[in-house]
């Protein structure tokens, strides 16, 4: 799919704000394309000015405009109509300022998360973010798609730690939400309005965040169960006990395979490893990250006692828990047409969830994997098609359909990753507990021309 046919009369005026240099015609089948519609152009603008000037244009003309950060997230959401103009903020990069004594630092939309942690890191601090591809993924982006990863069980997501944003409307007006400090005063949150929107309300151009001092040592404890239902209620034990891990994982056998270097060799939908499978493949993980002391760390031990199946720490533990990041990017790089599902459950619906998914997959010929927050219901699901008979394009619809009608009341899953072809045949947001009238009025507002990101996100 394609919009070269789209009048670029507009590319002109682009050239007058950003220069000639920073406006160019992507072309098909590169990282620019967005649910495999290639914008009719792109345009990198350095500063917010740039952005607003942008946004008005496009406003007066009815032109659709993508924000786009580090190109990481372009699969997600729903197949755009078409895109005008794809806002790059690669340009729009740097630390604004960063203080070490009053724990907070400013960062431009368009800079890799990965520089701002590597100065940060020079003063043992800090951001607890670990979703896929930081060293690609922008702040902009992050915050516009709300990403995570297992940090989240014990810090959030970046919503939680971001203390202020500046964004650009539909329109073209440069506006603010929250500070520069910690404390704020009461208001209409609009910071937290911005994050995890898609881009679909305004472009963020710039955020604060506070940030942590960085844990001087750390383990991981693996610890083994034959089922599901004996590791999630280990879980509820470590829940209700002193303990308060970094991180809290449960991985499901299928899920070890993938939880290691990318194969060298690839055939047209499968690779074999080139690194022996984990110890225990047949068995269910429930995995902790805990920080502290030696005595802490003892305390763990003790704590978690015969469980613990394997102990990690240094290299290896950094190892493991980036694949753990990067686990559907590993089964989509494996799988060209697998289906990735993220949840959002009440803690004690993760297991109904895992019953759902493995009930429901082979049905529809999918072989169900999966991973996640133990202790927050964010699961990461991914169904495998079957070789000897892969799924239509219909049943990968009929399989959401199925699984989201077994889930508990209040829950919800959108799916992530898909066959294109798939998703003209269902919304790959679902239902979702949130007032959804509220949503439309909220975007309304903000851009009442449906400029921005049309069609991609819940409204």
């Amino acid at each position: 799919m394609s919009t070269a046919g789209v009048e670029i009369s507009f590319e002109r005026e682009l050239a007058t704000i950003v220069g000639q240099e920073n406006v160019r015609i992507p072309g098909a089948g590169t990282e620019m394309e967005i649910n495999g519609v290639t914008p009719a152009t792109a345009a990198s603008p350095a500063s917010p000015e740039q952005v607003a000037r942008i946004l008005k244009m496009a406003n007066q003309k009815g032109l659709i405009v993508a924000p786009s950060g580090g190109c990481t997230q372009q699969d997600i959401g729903g197949v755009p109509e078409r895109i005008d103009i794809l806002l790059s903020m690669a340009r729009m990069s740097g630390i604004e300022h960063y203080d070490p004594g009053d724990l907070t630092m400013g960062v431009n939309a368009g800079t890799p998360f990965a520089a701002a942690q590597a100065r940060l890191e020079e003063h043992h601090q800090w951001l607890p973010c670990d979703a896929a591809n930081l060293d690609r993924a922008t702040f902009g982006g992050l915050l516009a798609t709300g990403a995570a990863g297992p940090l989240k069980s014990a810090f959030g997501g970046m919503r939680d730690f971001c203390i202020g944003v500046e964004f650009v409307t539909a329109d073209g007006k440069i506006a603010k939400g929250g500070g520069r400090v910690v404390k704020n005063v009461a208001g209409y949150d609009l910071m937290k309005l911005m994050i995890g929107s898609y881009g679909s309300l305004a472009v963020i151009t710039k955020a604060n965040f506070k940030v942590f001092p960085q844990p001087r040592q750390t383990r991981t404890f693996i610890c083994c169960f034959a089922s599901p239902q004996e590791a999630l209620k280990f879980r509820t034990k470590v829940l209700h006990s002193p303990l308060a891990p970094m991180c809290l994982e449960i991985i499901s056998p299928r899920a070890q395979e993938y939880l290691c270097d990318p194969p060298q060799v690839r055939d047209a939908d499968h690779y074999a490893p080139k690194i022996p499978l984990p110890e225990f493949p047949s068995q269910w993980q429930i995995v902790l990250r805990a920080a502290g002391t030696d005595s802490v760390l003892d305390r763990y031990r003790r704590e978690l006692g015969s469980a613990v199946a394997r102990e990690l720490e240094g290299e290896s533990e950094h190892q493991f828990w980036n694949w753990v990041s990067h686990f559907e990017h590993a089964v989509l790089g494996r799988h060209r047409n697998a289906m990735v599902v993220y949840t959002h459950l009440a803690i004690q619906d993760v297991a109904p969830a895992i019953a759902a998914q493995d009930r429901v997959a082979p049905e529809h010929n999918l072989l169900s994997i999966m991973l996640g927050r133990a202790a927050t219901g964010n699961l990461v699901m991914a169904l495998v098609p079957l070789p000897v008979d892969p799924p239509s394009a219909m049943q990968y619809a009929n399989f959401v359909s199925a699984f989201r009608g077994m889930l508990p009341p209040g829950s919800s899953a959108e799916v992530a990753h898909c066959p294109k072809e798939a998703k003209p045949y269902f919304d790959v947001w679902g239902s979702t507990p949130t007032d959804v009238d509220m949503m439309k009025a909220v975007k309304h507002a903000l851009d009442p021309n449906n400029i921005l990101n049309r069609g991609r996100f819940i409204v």
